[in-house]
């Protein structure tokens, strides 16, 4: 992964390598300016004296994560061919589905006590109205999110254009693969928007045997010599010995023996994909978002962004579906350690924790900061003697006695004092992991190994 530079006024410099980073800080000319993202600040440097070159950020947004790349993009003069150089992976990890359980059980909680025999509550005024382009805030949250990253990582790095996955399918070709005539049946694109639909609803297996360690073809549930159409609810996905062995024959018919599994293909197939809909109900919003930063957005379809994955042979993962969105002829060193951020949050406003009945069963610290310390923060704490004497960087949990606990990569380490602890980076509401690309992917997505974070000089 690229370090990411900073002039001696902060302003944003074009990324260099790790090993030019280190020799940088040993030379005493640059000094660590962020931990995550790695970010150091020259002092000997400003902007007018550094040649910038044109960087675009990628994002292939999803409802549970969101691949980030940056690259450096060349255009070849003579035939216009794009190629886009991997300079950074990240993958957000939104907290979605927390924020709505949450919402569900305060708001459960609020019903129960107003339905006993407590003090009277007069009922809220129920005549609100949801502003224009409202969303629920598990959805709210994905928008805000990403958006925050967009801005962090413009400053810093030169970040010139953009590039999202603007619809993670295209219904009108999913619903009816017929209604635009050559285009899409003669086109580079032919049934990938369908296709990709598929693999994602099914799970990236055989409706008939569960096999996913085999090529996966479309299937007509009805088959077309039965005068079955083309539309989505009549389609799955089987292997080549089921699709050939099914044939033209009914459902109930092939899987007589088996007659739970052709309810459940039928009830699957005529079920909505929850995740496509979040993300078809959020990209217009982070459309705006993304344009509200001033730079130009580039926008591509899901099937176009599999074809350009498939073309270049690059393995399945959100952080490469980033890097092949939009027009693209080339990736180049897309083989780069991925830096995993996870959302977290930044505590909870709520002092009391509560039983299942609502009731309270203790009282937390009124105060969210103890010694000058937060629950979240990145710590490094040297002890000297006694029973913990070693070095522990990792995230800190506050006790107001002193006595803290930190959460290092080998584990939690407990009853380290805060006079030993020294802040290397505020909590920022998200959790940091280095992740590295294996060599043997899959179609199923990129397998991902952990690799500890650096500990800082």
């Amino acid at each position: 992964m690229a370090v990411f530079v900073l002039d001696r006024h902060s302003r944003p410099l074009m990324p260099c390598s790790e090993k030019r980073a280190r020799l940088l800080l040993e030379r005493r000319r640059a000094r660590v300016h962020r931990l995550m993202p790695f970010t150091i600040r020259l002092t000997d440097r400003r902007l007018n004296d550094c040649e910038l070159q044109p960087l675009r950020l990628k994002l292939d947004p999803g409802s549970k994560e969101t691949g980030v790349a940056i690259v450096r993009e060349t255009i070849h003069d003579t035939d216009g061919t794009r190629t886009a150089i991997v300079l950074s992976l990240a993958e957000i990890v939104h907290r979605g589905r927390q924020i709505s359980e949450a919402l569900t059980a305060r708001r459960s909680m609020r019903r129960a006590r107003r339905g006993r025999k407590t003090r009277y509550r007069a009922p809220r005024f129920d005549n609100r109205r949801k502003p224009k382009g409202w969303l629920a805030p598990s959805l709210r949250h994905r928008v805000d999110t990403t958006a925050a990253w967009v801005r962090r990582f413009i400053e810093l790095a030169p970040i010139t254009a953009l590039s999202m996955e603007l619809v993670r399918f295209d219904m009108q070709a999913v619903e009816n693969p017929e209604i635009s005539g050559v285009e899409y049946q003669q086109g580079t694109l032919l049934g990938y928007e369908v296709k990709e639909y598929l693999l994602e609803k099914f799970g990236r297996i055989c409706a008939y045997c569960d096999a996913s360690d085999r090529p996966l073809e479309t299937e007509h549930i009805v088959a077309k010599a039965n005068g079955g159409s083309n539309r989505i609810s009549n389609l799955t996905l089987a292997c080549r010995p089921c699709n050939e062995k099914k044939g033209k024959l009914p459902l109930e018919i092939f899987l007589r023996k088996d007659p739970e599994r052709a309810k459940r293909i039928l009830a699957r197939a005529k079920a909505p994909l929850r995740d496509a809909a979040a993300v078809n109900a959020t990209r217009f919003a982070l459309l705006d978002a993304l344009k509200s930063c001033g730079l130009s957005v580039e926008t591509g379809s899901g099937g176009q962004t599999k074809y350009n994955r498939r073309r270049l042979e690059i393995p399945k993962s959100h952080v490469l579906d980033a890097a092949c969105v939009g027009e693209v002829h080339a990736v180049l060193d897309w083989q780069r350690s991925v830096l995993r951020i996870k959302c977290t949050g930044r505590g909870s406003y709520q002092r009391t924790r509560l039983t299942a009945h609502g009731f309270p069963r203790g009282y937390l610290m009124r105060n969210k900061r103890a010694f000058g310390f937060q629950t979240g923060d990145m710590v490094k704490a040297i002890v000297p003697t006694g029973k913990k004497t070693g070095t522990y960087v990792g995230r800190v949990a506050i006790r107001a006695t002193g006595s803290f606990n930190i959460q290092t990569a080998a584990g939690a380490v407990q009853g380290i004092s805060h006079k030993h602890c020294k802040v290397i980076q505020r909590g920022d509401g998200y959790g940091y992991q280095f992740v590295a690309q294996t060599t043997k992917e899959s179609e199923k997505g990129a397998t991902l190994r952990v690799a500890h974070y650096p500990s800082p000089a």
